[in-house]
């Protein structure tokens, strides 16, 4: 969790200095960063990485201990082929494997890690899923059908009140808490919807097959395609794709404000730094006195979406897919002097 997050009022100020300083030209990998950070791209979409053949369409992603090395996983937006992939580096951040830890599922678009180190891998789909999996390959993903079945987008677990919230893919979706029966066990539940006054209220029938889970509570409150969560510090951040808003729910004090515009994926670093990908193919730097800065552009032809951000452990390492379309699509590192 971030040592520090951000400030709970006042305005984003746009345009201020960076901690980094600014960006350079761009090198090899199209990647524009400041001084002293280098990026690479760690797979490609239909090549072999460590003898596995790449994902099309990555999307959402996270990091997990591993040894003295860590694993990242990263989802795979395809119809009825979907499921997941992950990488796992040495301690040098060389790449030791590449596997399937997620398969047969339908447009696992973006999903969320839990603290007892497993990946929650959100179908996208018509009444969707949230698959449990093993990041280390050890056990095969496992459906979570208490959590609902709805168009998932993302997960993220806030260990301080012992919920998972989650984001809905639609116009009209809602934003979800799963409160599971124990901590740890995802099997049974339920599962709440945040409403208009504020509150939370239980969804009756997250299952149902002929009222939606999100039609079923009337003062439930919507937003347009939730997309993007996060949880650090007390704070839950998600995105909207309909409206390309920011939104901060304050858990501690039970109250919810759109911080900004233009976002599509969000992360933080120790540090409680924000990182967030825009609709461009850029990637700006929240700090937690709300200074917002460019850290990374993508150069190359336009159209590009950034997705999957997520941190090594330790916080030396980013990680992020840029795809276009289905079939184009590169995973990307970045390693540098990222602040504690």
């Amino acid at each position: 969790m971030s040592s520090k997050t951000l400030l709970r009022t006042g305005p984003l100020r746009q345009g201020g200095m960076s901690p980094y300083g600014p960006l350079e030209p761009p090198g090899g990998d199209d990647l524009a960063l400041p001084g002293g950070f280098s990026g690479r791209i760690v797979a490609r979409s239909g090549q072999k990485v460590a003898g596995l053949t790449w994902h099309a369409a990555p999307d959402g992603g996270a990091c997990f201990p591993d040894g003295t090395g860590w694993i990242y996983v990263s989802n795979s937006e395809l119809p009825l082929l979907g499921g997941a992939s992950a990488l796992r580096f040495r301690a040098d951040g060389s790449i030791a494997d590449a596997y399937r830890i997620l398969s047969g599922t339908d447009l696992n678009r973006a999903g969320g890690a839990s603290p007892w180190d497993s990946w929650l891998s959100c179908e996208l789909g018509h009444r969707g899923r949230v698959f449990e999996c093993d990041p280390y390959g050890a056990r095969a993903g496992r459906p979570r059908l208490a959590m609902g079945r709805f168009k998932h987008e993302a997960a993220a677990c806030d260990p301080d009140r012992q919920v998972v919230y989650l984001t809905e893919g639609e116009p009209d979706g809602c934003f979800y808490r799963f409160r599971p029966g124990d901590w740890g066990d995802l099997t049974e539940g339920t599962l709440e919807v945040l409403c208009d006054g504020g509150d939370w209220k239980p969804v009756p029938s997250p299952a149902a097959l002929l009222k939606a889970a999100r039609h079923q509570i009337e003062d439930a409150r919507h937003f347009d395609g939730g997309e993007g969560c996060h949880y650090a510090g007390g704070v839950c951040y998600f995105t909207t794709e309909g409206d390309s808003g920011l939104w901060a729910y304050d858990a501690e004090t039970s109250t919810l404000d759109r911080i900004c515009d233009g976002v599509r994926a969000i992360t933080a670093a120790p540090s409680g730094d924000l990182y967030v990908a825009r609709q461009s193919t850029e990637i700006d730097l929240i700090t937690p006195d709300r200074e917002v800065t460019p850290f990374l552009k993508l150069g190359g032809p336009s159209g590009a979406e950034l997705t999957g951000l997520a941190f090594a452990p330790g916080g030396g390492r980013l990680y992020f897919s840029a795809r276009r379309g289905r079939d184009d699509g590169r995973t990307f590192e970045v390693a540098g002097p990222f602040r504690a």
